[in-house]
């Protein structure tokens, strides 16, 4: 009988791209891999820990697992797991807990651990890039890694902590990563990183890494996951013209206030974001920004936090992901004094998230009447569901096969939620 493997993945893409290679790994191996923890042998939990709620969210899982998914072996990766490995153990002594330069590692651990060979996790042979490209994932879409840490040191962030210096992987792995998942049949590949931006590899700078990606010859889609807005050149822009490229970034704001941005370390300024936008519009008038914007970062007043609700309406962004400012330990904004009230910084959040969601909807209506590309990647008795070039969901009143791209004529939005969604049917 097959050993059955569950996985739990928070946060970011990076987070999902190693969770996807690592059960793909499994697969092969001949493991039954599903996304839960019950009645499991092993159950892995990819952590966050970029906030204190990242944090509650984690050990949430972890608990609810012991409690409820009669697993055998527990492992806690991630993030967390470099932050608070010693806690973790203590607290978990019968879970693995393993950093994330040996998360590529797990599928050695398990086996020792079943041949009751088991040696400490962290003397198993890992790395940072050593994930081979995944043939099954969780994801309709094929994540690709191409960077690792961060060098940036901005005062609200642990990452640096958990994930260590920036490193770049070479050229040549990222492109053959590539052609194997459009092998195995991908039509969008995800670039993903902590700081992709910064990527460098023996000069080689991200735009030069882009340009040979899309000039692979195969018919693929490509997407850029979440990036920082500190290095692009002009070669970038000119990149984002490529028919391959998808019309989307989520760029990393945080806030609008020249002074919080300064007090949070950031490498740029509102006023160079703004340009940053209106390039993109340049090129397309249609070019989707999402973006992240921390409220209540310590110091922030009322006309900096003004700035930031300002900029949303007036950069049309697509989506904002708004955070409450959490103080994390080891970062020297938690040192900084003038801390904020919580009930004042859910106020704050609560009006970003209101004129956020008027933002995505204007956005979103510009859509109707006009065709889209939508890869499917979600089936149900009652509709297809997809996202389009632009990265906005698209349903569809039809059966249609997972992993289809599909020209939908939009008609119309369906406003219900937080997340409104364009509706579409196949164009002849």
């Amino acid at each position: 009988m097959k050993r059955k493997i569950g996985f739990k993945t928070l946060g970011c893409r990076l987070n999902q791209f190693e969770t996807d290679a690592l059960a793909s790994r499994f697969t092969r191996m001949g493991y039954e891999v599903v996304d839960n923890s019950k009645d499991t042998d092993v159950f892995v939990v990819n952590t966050c820990t970029v906030t204190n709620q990242s944090d509650q969210k984690s050990r949430y899982v972890v608990n609810h697992a012991l409690t409820h998914g009669h697993i055998g072996m527990l492992i806690i990766t991630g993030c967390m797991a470099n932050h608070h490995k010693d806690q973790l153990e203590q607290r978990y002594p019968n879970a693995y807990v393993v950093d994330n330069q040996q998360k590529s590692a797990i599928p050695q651990l398990v086996e020792a651990h079943f041949k009751k060979e088991i040696v400490p996790s962290n003397q198993s042979q890992g790395g940072v890039f050593s994930y081979a490209p995944a043939a099954e994932t969780f994801h309709t879409r094929s994540m690709v890694k191409i960077q690792d840490g961060c060098d940036n040191f901005c005062t609200f962030c642990i990452i640096p902590k958990v994930r260590g210096r920036a490193v770049s992987r070479p050229p040549q792995a990222i492109l053959e990563n590539i052609k194997q998942v459009l092998d195995y049949g991908y039509k969008e590949v995800v670039i993903t990183g902590v700081n992709i931006s910064r990527y460098n590899y023996e000069g080689l700078s991200f735009s030069a890494l882009l340009r040979q990606i899309l000039a692979i010859d195969r018919d693929f889609r490509l997407r850029i996951s979440s990036i920082e807005p500190d290095s692009f050149d002009d070669d970038f822009f000119e990149l984002m013209k490529h028919p391959k490229l998808m019309p989307h970034l989520h760029l990393c704001l945080q806030s609008a206030s020249e002074s919080i941005l300064l007090k949070m370390r950031r490498m740029y300024t509102y006023k160079l974001y703004k340009t940053m936008v209106e390039k993109l519009r340049k090129l397309n008038p249609l070019f989707n920004i999402t973006t992240d914007l921390i409220v209540g970062f310590p110091g922030e007043t009322e006309d900096d936090f003004q700035a930031s609700l300002k900029a949303v309406g007036d950069l049309q962004l697509g989506h904002v992901h708004t955070f409450k400012y959490s103080k994390r330990e080891d970062t020297r904004a938690a040192r900084m004094s003038d801390t904020m009230p919580e009930p004042l910084k859910t106020q704050r959040s609560e009006l970003v998230r209101a004129a956020a969601l008027k933002a995505k909807i204007a956005y979103r209506r510009q859509f109707i009447g006009i065709k889209q590309t939508v890869l499917i990647d979600t089936l149900n008795a009652v509709y297809a569901k997809g996202y389009s070039e632009y990265y906005i969901p698209v349903k569809i009143k039809q059966s249609v096969p997972k992993n289809t791209l599909l020209k939908v004529h939009i008609y119309g939005l369906e406003t219900e939620g937080n997340d409104p969604c364009l509706l579409g049917e196949i164009s002849a």
